[in-house]
């Protein structure tokens, strides 16, 4: 298409705009393993990464932590908490005490960490995840750069598989 969308997910400059960050961490994440595009990887030159929703929303994740002022290594673990226990991004709370993470989805099981002795160092709540993410690919859309009506109805998919 001319204005570089795809009918299969999200492109990086438009995954970057998105979830707030640069291409290069982007990229960086998807060499290193951190998030491979789901849809598509880039093979070679001239070549495009294509991300899904769910993507989108763990790239979102990765991005409040390191806001909040998890360690990349942590964020990667975290990640791959989340993605063991196939929680509900938007409703769960990341524990974090330095070395593990726990994915804790009420406050109750917050607090049985912290009775147990966690030494816990990071509470992140997900909350919010997935509406700032839809909010950010209406004015997208709305911006005219190209998120294609086709693309946006993967997102309920995405979030009905993601449990939001």
């Amino acid at each position: 298409m001319a204005d570089g969308t795809t009918e299969e997910g999200y492109r990086g400059p438009q995954v970057c705009s998105l979830v707030g960050i640069t291409y290069r961490q982007l990229d960086y994440w998807a060499r290193t393993d951190l998030l491979r595009p789901s849809i598509t990887e880039a093979r070679g030159s001239g070549t495009q990464r294509r991300y899904s929703y769910r993507d989108l929303l763990e790239l979102k994740v990765i991005k409040r932590l390191l806001d909040a002022g998890v360690s990349l290594q942590s964020a990667r673990r975290a990640i791959e908490c989340l993605r063991e226990g196939g929680a509900d991004v938007a409703s769960a709370n990341l524990v974090l005490n330095g070395t593990t993470s726990v994915l804790a989805t009420t406050g109750e099981e917050i607090i049985d960490l912290l009775k147990g002795g966690q030494g816990v160092l990071n509470i992140v709540p997900m909350a919010g995840v997935v509406q700032e993410l839809e909010a950010a690919i209406h004015e997208l859309r709305v911006a005219g750069n190209g998120v294609v009506d086709k693309v946006d109805k993967l997102a309920p998919q995405a979030r009905a598989a993601s449990g939001g």
